[in-house]
């Protein structure tokens, strides 16, 4: 048991960024936790871009440290080099070339070299968002007070829960959570779920690694993301919240609210 570390990355003042008719308002932050003596999550807010992104490494040595850093860089400066174009040939491309690289970087490492890959990137004009899924981190939506899972597991555990092969709080559901069927680093190097998803005024939209997911239970998500706080302090609430129910992992979360653009003053 590791004693209770800082933020690896401290949540700062929400930025902003217009994208058309809205503006998301996005902050970010992540925590070691008790269990593992580094993190190994990597979390992007883009500066510039409508860009936000989770990577989760597999494992707890070199080659998940070398995968998220690797698989971040790689996707987001593609995303960079395509902007402003943002569609689903370009991102699919950018997750090729992803994979591409982390399984060149791993080559020479003993052991696995994978990492997960959720990241959410807003077309221009804000009609609507793309999210990019590979693995078991997950994104979020809350709207009208209904909080809803858009991602889906990439594991064996979510495909055995959907079909009934075994209960939820059985060991064999616990095993077989930890059982990557798709992943940035795969030897097959499978493609990602794309999904073309609104971006509407009002909307939440959290991007977490299971660290959070895996913590916190679904109504108690619900409340800490419906409490009206700014994007930083809901991001606090919820590394808090993993914490306090364990920590039994890193944990790393990043928070989109949406709001309409206002007019410029005349």
């Amino acid at each position: 048991m590791f004693r209770r570390r800082p933020l690896d990355q401290p949540v700062q003042a929400p930025r902003r960024l217009a994208v058309g008719r809205l503006t998301l308002e996005v902050a970010g932050g992540s925590v070691v936790g008790h269990r593992y003596p580094e993190n190994f999550d990597v979390l992007h807010l883009d500066p510039e871009l409508p860009l936000v992104a989770v990577a989760d490494g597999m494992g707890d040595g070199e080659g998940s440290r070398v995968a998220g850093a690797t698989a971040m860089s790689t996707f987001v400066a593609r995303v960079r080099a395509g902007w402003p174009a943002v569609d689903a040939a370009g991102l699919r491309a950018a997750t090729a070339e992803t994979q591409l690289r982390v399984r060149r970087a791993g080559a020479g490492l003993a052991g696995l070299t994978g990492c997960t890959l959720t990241a959410l990137v807003a077309e221009p004009d804000g009609a609507q968002g793309w999210l990019v899924q590979l693995g078991d981190s997950r994104a979020y939506r809350l709207r009208d007070g209904l909080l809803e899972l858009v991602t889906v597991d990439h594991t064996m555990a979510w495909l055995g829960l959907l079909h009934g092969w075994w209960p939820p709080d059985s060991p064999e559901a616990a095993r077989a959570r930890y059982q990557l069927l798709r992943y940035v680093g795969h030897p097959d190097r499978p493609e990602p779920d794309l999904l073309a998803v609104p971006l509407r005024s009002g909307d939440t939209w959290l991007l977490c690694t299971d660290g959070v997911s895996d913590q916190i239970g679904y109504h108690r998500l619900r409340d800490l993301l419906a409490a009206r706080r700014d994007p930083a302090g809901t991001v606090r609430a919820l590394l808090a919240a993993s914490l306090a129910e364990g920590g039994d992992d890193n944990a790393t979360a990043a928070v989109v609210r949406v709001h309409p653009t206002l007019p410029a003053p005349r």
